[in-house]
């Protein structure tokens, strides 16, 4: 395999976090890229003249789906490492992408990297669980994650599932005697999601986790949630409206009982 390395983003309307991170990429480590790709999903604000002001490639997608985004990333990349990231998400540490390429100098069988940026990443790297033992948080997240082209070729990405695109690849790789690893290249992920798109996950994430995992639900499962997020929020807004009167009593005490200035 060549040992350049290509950064594929997924972008929807996220123009601000676009800039931030492709000014990142740009700036901190143009020694260690060859390209970045934008891959856009209809976006309605100014992203494709951020794509443009930083001298990026900018790739359309209309049907948007995980896996579909995921096969055009590899279609549209030159090199056979692909890195993938979400416009909300950055590489932090120095190192990120030498790190990437020192582990696949070091292992011509790996078909994908799985980088760190929360504390399951941090624990399973730290204990050595590898991803045949644990494939959900030891295989690949397509944030931060790296694939080997050539591996793709063989093995392309679902187009027809739900969500967990890089779930099902990791178990059909791994299963195929591929390996896959983590590397230190730690990256942060900010995202601010809406309620509508907090539901719009959950919904994907039940159907995802049936589909790959089997996880299955009963009428007693779902009434029991029911029953307790209710019990939940109300237990939460109890002590919301508590903590906002200690608050106020606390600031009517400051206001007449200032502490001396220093």
């Amino acid at each position: 395999m060549n040992s350049k390395v290509s950064v594929v983003i997924r972008n929807k309307n996220q123009a601000s976090a676009l800039e931030f991170l492709l000014k990142n990429l740009t700036g901190r480590y143009a020694d260690d890229l060859d390209e970045v790709i934008v891959i856009d999903n209809l976006s309605t604000d100014n992203s494709g003249e951020i794509v443009k002001k930083y001298n990026c490639k900018l790739v359309s997608i209309s049907n948007f789906s995980y896996g579909g985004s995921a096969n055009l990333a590899a279609e549209s990349a030159r090199n056979d490492i692909v890195v993938v990231f979400s416009a909300h998400a950055y590489p932090v540490s120095n190192d990120f992408f030498k790190q990437i390429m020192l582990k696949f100098q070091g292992n011509t069988n790996l078909a994908g990297l799985r980088c760190l940026h929360g504390s399951n990443d941090y624990r399973n790297y730290i204990n050595n669980i590898s991803a045949k033992t644990d494939p959900n948080r030891s295989g690949l997240i397509f944030c931060g994650s790296v694939f080997n082209r050539k591996v793709w070729e063989k093995h392309r990405f679902k187009d027809d599932i739900t969500t967990f695109e890089d779930k099902e690849w990791t178990l059909r790789v791994l299963a195929a005697g591929y390996d896959i690893a983590f590397s230190p290249s730690i990256f942060s992920y900010e995202i601010k999601r809406s309620r509508r798109q907090d539901f719009f996950r959950f919904k994907n994430e039940i159907i995802g986790g049936y589909q790959l995992w089997h996880t299955d639900h009963s009428l007693i499962t779902v009434l029991k949630a029911l029953i307790g997020s209710l019990l939940h929020s109300f237990k939460n807004g109890i002590l919301d409206v508590y903590f906002i009167f200690l608050r106020f009593i606390f600031m009517m005490g400051f206001i007449f009982n200032k502490p001396k200035k220093f």
